[in-house]
């Protein structure tokens, strides 16, 4: 298997012998750390807080009480590998046969003709898809459970799938094999140091690296918009950037990130900025980057995000531009706030602080959050806010887990393969990098956030949600908006987002972007990719919608500026950011 007529300088013994030497002195070193850590654990390491062996207990019972259905799924599952036999043996025997099973379209874990091409590789990734798809029949197709444990079930049960596939041992990948012949097992060898590297990073628990971090520079290479701080108070510092066009519209552009990463997801690289490309088309841009809290904010509620955020912004956009209202975008978590600011502006009788509102996969109706309703029920909350009261916040790194697990073959086990097998560096990716550089989450208002939208979905209840103390209604909100969804998102899934779509009384125009969370929404003209779909027509729900939707080649960044166009009121002279920082600090805390 190795490569013909290369030539390749042999590794050096004494090398690895050094190599390996340091990594077993700093394995026992984690290794001693991992067991006085649990020794310390009032549990003894064996927290439960997905209740995860309960649900398997109860679909066991669920299972035993139709023992027929079982026999029956044993049944296909032996016809299944008697076929993937018998079309192995025509193959030895140099006959064509066509395969019992074959990987999901957009499957990459077998991408390497070996899978293919070689009779043993081919067998022992039809046994693995046949057995998946065995066990993950049997377990969805089990009566009699509650839909939240059937969830749960399937949701761990495809994670042990996922885990188990042979792309991800070393004996069993192909490409590993042939990497370790050619380099003498140098790549598992610099595999063991990338592994340890990682758990060093994690004080304990593996946080895989997914890009070279050190390729990155934040303001240098990435977020490196021109612009300038304004303004910061304790959950927030916000930014004017500098404009790159003589004249700008007179309506500011007002953009309210979500809190569960940084801002410059908006501004990566200046070919896929949507902030530099918003400044281009002519705006005054203003972004909050909100604060990375510490314990000491652990108190700071959702309230507090509103009031320190976009109220705060919204008046400090005013006194530098003099306009009594914006263009107001807000991202996920920001939109959600975003929704909620209208109402409460709507409320108090301000609703022109807001001429137009633009939803970048943001959920204001929770119904269908998807797989990531999984991890929120009564027990797993309690757990959550147990670790969160402990430390005042929930770390960033464990939100990122939970995210990558929904993923997990694409977040998770190419990373090991790549990293840990193949002995790999990461490739310098600017999206993982921003993914990496996660942050936290105060206690009382990740509790609110949690218990409020996803466990009680009581949002989109007119009064459902009480704010300064304003009963919150977005069925109330009449402000010209504009959503944008994807269709391959698995953290704000398209149909809710587009039933929160729904809720406003105002006009709504609702776009459907291909690919996912981030890549449908940081997706430049100038890259020509994917598609949008749109539909003017009322429809009675996402999937209606849908089916008469137009799909437009490329971004729909061109036509949400056409959109918002219309609320831009003219142009002005270019306003450069200049004010002072310590004066807009002094004006903000006035205002807070």
């Amino acid at each position: 298997m190795a490569n013909q007529g290369s030539e390749k300088t042999p590794p050096d013994p004494a090398r690895i012998d050094k190599t390996m030497a340091d990594i077993a002195e700093r394995s026992q070193k984690l290794v001693t750390d991992f067991i006085t850590r649990q020794a310390t654990s009032p549990t003894g390491g064996m927290d439960d807080p997905m209740n995860i062996g309960q649900a398997f207990l109860d679909m066991t019972r669920q299972m035993m009480s139709h023992p027929e259905r079982l026999v029956e799924a044993q049944m296909t599952m032996w016809q299944d590998y008697l076929g993937l036999w018998q079309t192995t043996a025509l193959r030895m025997m140099g006959a064509e046969a066509h395969p019992v099973a074959t990987p999901a379209l957009g499957d990459r874990r077998f991408k390497d003709e070996a899978w293919d091409n070689n009779e043993v590789f081919d067998f022992i990734k039809q046994t693995y898809l046949l057995t998946a798809r065995w066990m993950q029949g049997v377990v969805h197709d089990v009566d009699g459970m509650d839909p939240h444990t059937a969830e749960k079930v399937d949701f761990y049960t495809r994670q042990f799938v996922d885990a188990m596939a042979p792309s991800n041992f070393a004996l069993t990948n192909p490409e590993v094999i042939r990497e370790t012949l050619d380099s003498g097992g140098e790549n598992l060898v610099k595999g063991l140091e990338h592994l340890l590297h990682d758990l060093e990073r994690g004080k304990g628990q593996l946080r895989i690296s997914m890009t070279d971090e050190s390729a990155f520079e934040v303001g240098v290479n990435v977020a490196a918009t021109p612009g300038k701080v304004i303004a910061r108070n304790s959950l927030m510092e916000l930014l004017q950037y500098t404009p790159t066009t003589e004249q700008v519209h007179k309506r500011p552009l007002l953009i309210i990130p979500p809190w569960l990463n940084k801002y410059y997801i908006l501004d990566l690289r200046p070919k896929n900025s949507f902030i530099k490309w918003a400044i281009e088309q002519g705006h005054s841009v203003f972004v909050i980057s909100w604060v990375n809290p510490e314990a000491d904010l652990a108190a700071k509620s959702f309230e507090d995000y509103m009031v320190e955020g976009p109220l705060a912004a919204l008046d400090i956009v005013k006194t530098i531009t003099g306009e009594d209202s914006v263009n107001a975008i807000g991202y996920c978590l920001g939109g959600t706030l975003l929704g909620c600011v209208l109402s409460y502006l709507e409320a108090k009788g301000q609703s022109d602080r807001i001429a137009s509102a633009t939803h970048f996969t943001a959920m204001l109706d929770f119904s269908e959050p998807g797989e990531l309703g999984i991890f929120i029920d009564d027990q797993s909350l309690t757990y959550l806010e147990g670790k969160m009261n402990k430390v005042g916040y929930l770390d960033g790194s464990e939100m990122a887990t939970t995210f990558n697990h929904v993923r997990a073959n694409d977040l998770i086990w190419s990373f090991v393969v790549n990293n840990y097998l193949m002995g790999k560096d990461p490739f310098p990716f600017d999206l993982l990098y921003w993914n990496a550089d996660s942050t936290r989450m105060p206690a009382a208002m990740h509790s609110f956030y949690l218990r409020k939208m996803y466990r009680e979905n009581v949002l989109k209840d007119p009064g459902g949600v009480t704010l300064l103390g304003v009963p919150i209604d977005l069925r109330r909100n009449r402000t010209p908006s504009y959503f944008v969804s994807a269709r391959e998102d698995h953290i704000a899934p398209w149909r809710s987002t587009f039933a929160g779509a729904q809720l406003y009384s105002g006009p709504v125009r609702f776009i459907l972007a291909a690919s996912g969370h981030i890549a449908g929404v940081v997706n430049p003209p100038s890259a020509n990719k994917y598609c949008f779909w749109t539909n003017t027509k009322k429809a009675k729900d996402a999937e209606s919608w849908l089916e008469k939707a137009s799909q437009t080649d490329g971004s729909w960044w061109t036509d949400w500026e056409a959109w918002v166009e219309k609320f831009t009121e003219g142009k002005v002279p270019a306003r450069v950011p200049a004010m002072p920082a310590c004066r807009c600090l002094a004006m903000l805390r006035a205002i807070t």
